[in-house]
């Protein structure tokens, strides 16, 4: 029977495409138009000096909808959402952090006018801290609540009670969704009311259920208008809707969506949800065209882009193997700077005590059973090169800007193609080379290999370890086995 094509709506057919080759597509930041001499200034001062093709697309697209000045009244019209799908390390975090600073830098009266939300607590730290060095020096406030501190020095970091009502300590908020709900249901005078900018990173993850709450919390709080403080009346939004002569008397602050991710879902129903208004794609996930720019069947399936500089290998193997094959990559073949990702925190755990015993490797293991400031400590090691080779689980990894890895180890295969796509994608990043192995149970290769070739990756190579190169191992290995059983018990 004929396949049912879903259908996609034009935006996401016929998207704004973006170079993928990041480092043959680099673009001087004084070519793109608009940027403020201030943030140039700062750009340089952080030695960078060219946008990548992501940044130089869509950093334009962001001032020029807010070109009429963040309020925007009648006859402005209202700003369209902006979708961008980029692999990782292809530099989303500016592509929005410039724009929303330049924004904001006239504004005279603080309120929470920009709110990023990420899934995790790193990334939200990461992404704070890049908004902390561009709005130095220029009066804007950013606040960072993912749980780390208490709630209550939260609060105080969001409002201040004053005698004529609550005022914002903050224009910009980047967040984790639990610690975003609570603050919107239980802070006093912690108002959406004036938000213009929506920012929602990994998306694909955000759109997930247990998420899709939040965002409806957002979109809600910021429409409910601020009936406590009265005075504000004029700037009563309303949900967008037909524009009538009621709607277009008062001024209304749009709000405008700006979702970033790898993975960006094709599915209609999903973005359907988001409520998105006359969208923007910007992707530079796309099949490549042919000399004769005929696109070859098989390609228009690429749902995912790769980094530029990633060489991909599998490792068939039996599960006895595995520790063995890792070590072999580590202590023959002198791997350094590897990131290992592992299914489970258990299995993390267990892989760092084991190559712990066996001695030789600077090894270190970062999970989420690890408190933030040894995670943070963990991670400037690796930066250093001090610690050689770091086990991880995908949710802690998950976005981190790791610099310098050399290779990605699947030390467990992923069971989804997004998780392959995460994985790999931390190494190779900004037009770097990298090396990503998986390491497959001969029964699982043949599911693994379907997965990768249904996603349009063709370019994996099967790199067999023979059993004589480990055979040097074995004794040491089992001792650090009896070692690891008496430490376990």
């Amino acid at each position: 029977s004929p396949q049912v094509q879903p259908f996609l709506p034009q935006w996401l057919a016929q998207p704004k495409r973006v170079q993928k080759r990041i480092r043959d597509n680099l673009c001087p930041i004084r070519d793109v138009p608009g940027i403020h001499p201030r943030l140039v200034k700062k750009l340089q001062m952080n030695g960078i000096e060219s946008f990548f093709p992501v940044q130089a697309e869509v950093i334009p697209a962001i001032l020029q909808s807010a070109s009429n000045g963040y309020l925007l009244g009648r006859g402005g019209y209202r700003p369209k959402d902006i979708c961008v799908s980029a692999p990782t390390g292809s530099g989303k975090t500016l592509s929005f952090v410039i724009p929303i600073v330049q924004v904001l830098l006239d504004r005279v009266v603080c309120h929470v006018r920009a709110l990023v939300v990420l899934p995790t607590k790193e990334l939200a730290q990461q992404v704070s801290k890049v908004f902390n060095v561009y709005t130095d020096g220029t009066g804007l406030k950013v606040a960072l609540i993912t749980g780390q501190k208490s709630f209550a020095k939260e609060q105080e970091m969001l409002v201040q009670k004053k005698v004529t009502g609550y005022c914002s300590l903050a224009d910009i908020v980047v967040a984790t969704p639990g610690r975003l709900t609570d603050h919107i249901n239980q802070t006093p005078g912690f108002s959406l009311a004036q938000l213009r900018f929506l920012i929602v990173d990994e998306a694909d993850r955000m759109i997930d259920d247990m998420h899709q709450n939040c965002l409806n919390q957002i979109v809600k709080a910021a429409f409910q208008g601020e009936h406590d403080s009265g005075s504000n009346m004029l700037f009563q939004r309303t949900k967008p809707g037909p524009v009538t002569a009621a709607s277009s008397c008062s001024p209304q602050i749009p709000l405008q969506k700006l979702l970033f991710s790898a993975t960006l879902t094709q599915d209609p129903e999903k973005l359907q949800q988001l409520d998105l208004f006359q969208p923007r794609l910007f992707t530079s996930v796309y099949s490549e065209k042919n000399r004769d720019e005929t696109e070859t069947e098989q390609d228009t399936d690429n749902k995912y882009t790769l980094p530029e500089g990633l060489s991909q290998c599998y490792v068939p193997c039996d599960l006895n193997s595995k520790p063995l094959i890792l070590l072999y990559f580590m202590l023959t073949m002198k791997f350094t700077r590897v990131l290992c990702f592992t299914n489970s925190r258990e299995a993390s755990h267990r892989l760092f005590l084991l190559v712990q015993a066996f001695g030789g490797i600077t090894v270190a293991e970062f999970s989420s059973r690890l408190p933030p400031n040894e995670r943070r400590r963990t991670m400037k090691e690796f930066d250093q090169g001090k610690i050689q080779l770091l086990i991880s689980t995908d949710a802690t990894a998950r976005g981190i800007d790791v610099k310098g890895v050399n290779y990605v180890i699947n030390y467990d295969a992923p069971q989804f193609i997004r998780t392959y796509i995460h994985r790999v994608g931390r190494t190779a990043r900004a037009g770097e080379a990298g090396v990503a192995f998986s390491l497959v149970l001969r029964i699982q290769e043949r599911r693994f290999l379907r997965m990768l070739r249904d996603a349009g990756i063709q370019d994996i190579k099967k790199h067999p370890v023979k059993g004589n190169s480990l055979k040097p191992l074995v004794q040491q290995y089992e001792e650090a086995l009896c070692k690891l059983e008496k430490t376990v018990k």
